[in-house]
């Protein structure tokens, strides 16, 4: 039943077997791997993560040691359809967006020794049931709320967390309007969503309207409302990503569908959003299908990373700290095939990258001085992973 083409990238996947075998295979080589780091008493503590499976039923669990740079699995820790993930900002306490119809968010209480979920409870986003459900989940810490983005609904939902880590039924619910020349673009398709800076403002990149929303967004009610006029991309481009820059004046926007990279103007007075530099993510001889995924910042905002799908690649972007237009550092292969997402470490001198279609998770050291990236040549099998979590 795995072998299926990819709904976003039209490649197939990888059969069940074959996952499940070189899954099995890695399970052992990381675990002795770990095994060797553990004797090697580098006086680091290993650190719990968890890794979604794409359209999957299943959590995996790994234990990350920085201080030899093994990866060691956990094997899977629960059954849940899994399409992203986000920690509780304090609490042991895991939220996994599923893909099932409804858009359900489910909380889960994290067992920091053996790295177990326990389920406290879920919630749906969406009351028509429609199939194909989230994109992505995130937590704003000052109101208390995770925010899902509801892909197959065309809306997102601020879903109240509880004292216990818990969530409750959404506060506030806004559905997005618009769509695109794309055949995937029939009608709005939320694909992440932001609080700006100033904790006024929600903003919704969707990837069906070709907008992005800027809803305003009440802390204290964590109730959503009609915003500025959207601001608009070039048809069929496809609005995946945001991120805001240090300087709360910048604002990051990477798109799917053509794969570029947009420095936008922020003003948080009136939530309006100005154009002001483009940059592709694609080398300039590439003529493939082009498939922008992730982007994240290091802490301190001086380079911005995106990963590219259609050329298998991570790219590195310094910012100017004022202005924070974007200069190209590095364009490194990601160590396998569709690299759907990654994240970096707290310490700002590791990524792991998800390659969604090989089936691994890849860990690249950092340079916080240079931003540049250099592969470890460490690897975890993981069934189509598209999400990884620092618990």
């Amino acid at each position: 039943m795995w072998d299926l083409e990819h709904p976003e990238t039209g490649t197939s996947r990888p059969s069940r077997r074959r996952v499940l075998g070189a899954l099995a295979a890695s399970t052992v080589a990381a675990t002795l791997t770990g095994a060797r780091g553990a004797s090697a008493q580098t006086g680091s503590r290993p650190e719990l993560l968890y890794i979604g499976t794409w359209r999957g039923t299943q959590v995996n669990g790994a234990r990350f040691d920085a201080g030899d740079a093994t990866l060691t699995s956990l094997g899977v820790v629960a059954q849940v359809n899994s399409s992203w993930q986000a920690k509780h900002p304090s609490k042991p306490v895991l939220y996994v967006g599923s893909g099932d119809a409804g858009g359900t968010v489910s909380a889960f209480t994290i067992d920091r020794t053996s790295g177990a979920l326990a389920l406290i409870g879920k919630v749906t986003t969406d009351s028509a049931g429609t199939a194909g459900g989230l994109s992505y989940l995130g937590v704003d810490r000052p109101s208390g709320t995770v925010l899902a983005a509801n892909f197959a609904a065309g809306l997102t939902a601020a879903l109240p967390i509880r004292r216990d880590g818990g969530l409750g039924s959404p506060a506030s619910i806004v559905v997005d309007t618009g769509s695109g020349p794309h055949p995937r673009q029939a009608g709005p398709h939320p694909h992440h969503v932001v609080v700006d800076p100033t904790g006024r403002y929600a903003l919704v990149a969707d990837f069906g309207a070709d907008r992005v929303f800027a809803y305003r967004f009440d802390r204290a009610t964590r109730v959503l409302t009609p915003g500025p006029v959207a601001y608009a991309v070039n048809p069929g481009s496809g609005p995946r990503r945001l991120c805001f820059h240090p300087n709360g004046r910048t604002l990051y926007l990477l798109n799917e569908l053509t794969a570029d990279l947009q420095v936008l103007g922020w003003n948080p007075r009136n939530g309006e959003i100005t154009p002001v530099q483009s940059l592709s993510t694609d080398s300039p001889e590439y003529t493939g299908t082009r498939s922008g995924a992730e982007m994240g910042m290091s802490r301190d905002g001086r380079f911005v990373y995106t990963s590219n799908r259609g050329e298998h690649t991570i790219v590195v972007f310094a910012a100017d700290r004022r202005t924070g237009r974007l200069t190209l550092v590095q364009r490194v292969p990601c160590g396998g095939t569709s690299p759907w997402s990654f994240t970096i470490h707290r310490s700002n001198r590791w990524m792991f990258v998800a390659n969604q279609v090989s089936s691994t998770v890849n860990l690249f050291r950092l340079d916080p001085r240079s931003g540049r990236l250099t592969s470890t040549e460490t690897s975890m099998a993981v069934p189509n992973p598209d999400c990884v979590t620092f618990a």
